[in-house]
């Protein structure tokens, strides 16, 4: 007898422990939720206001930029700085699809690399702006996409091989079709490349880097895209000038 009250008791308190239960997983759940739109709310206002420091130093860059020759450079005002005149305007970074580690070794480097962008790269069917260095080290990487050594340079005839990394500014290369349109622009202009071929490839197939007798575009970045640990493939996207 004192057995089976027992067992109704029980039954009787599991509901109000599941209630319980639900509650603070509810709370937890919106607390993790507050926590991220706060990071996201965070990481979109330092991509603004990076943008907008980029801007006014371009306004400078590119009228000494068009002075076209070093005489001309003793007429520069003060207080410009004359290694700024071969500078690029350096775009905003959306962090959207951006891995959190990514976006961590972004801020930590955003300001270290001593040199001045060769280019930047347009890819508008998926929205990416981002300056191209040169090298493909990790201070570079962690801030830009780079060009690949021994490859072509921005202007240069050939074949430019451009590095990123796939959880930052490569992301969106998955979502890059056949016939999409690639901007590269210098300060002597802006080249357009159309996307004619999309391989996965192992890391040894670097041939897909090899001189080609057109001017061209070899995107490279690691695949699978959302692989835990090191990617044992790459996405290469290349495009005709």
């Amino acid at each position: 007898m004192w057995r089976s009250q027992k067992s109704v008791g029980d039954k009787d308190g599991a509901p109000g422990r599941k209630r319980t239960a639900l509650i603070w997983i509810e709370r937890v759940l919106l607390v993790s939720g507050l926590a991220l739109v706060g990071l996201y709310g965070a990481a979109r206002m330092e991509s603004w206001l990076t943008s907008r420091a980029a801007l006014g130093h371009f306004a400078a860059d590119e009228a000494l930029a068009q002075l076209g020759n070093e005489s001309d450079l003793d007429n520069v005002p003060s207080g410009v700085d004359r290694d700024s005149s071969e500078q690029l305007e350096l775009p905003g970074v959306d962090f959207r699809l951006w891995g959190e580690r990514r976006v961590k070794a972004y801020r930590q480097n955003i300001d270290k690399h001593p040199e001045t962008a060769l280019a930047v790269l347009r890819i508008p069917r998926i929205s990416l702006e981002a300056p191209l260095f040169d090298g493909t080290d990790d201070l570079t990487l962690n801030h830009a996409v780079g060009r690949i050594a021994g490859t072509s340079r921005p202007g240069e005839p050939g074949n430019i091989g451009i590095a990123g990394h796939r959880d930052g500014f490569f992301r969106g290369l998955k979502d890059v079709r056949v016939g999409d349109a690639i901007e590269l622009k210098t300060l002597k202009g802006t080249d357009t490349y159309i996307v004619d071929q999309i391989q996965i490839v192992s890391p040894r197939q670097v041939e897909v880097l090899r001189p080609t007798s057109v001017s061209s575009l070899t995107l490279v970045t690691c695949y699978p895209f959302y692989f835990f640990g090191s990617a044992p493939q790459r996405y290469i996207v290349t495009a005709s000038l």
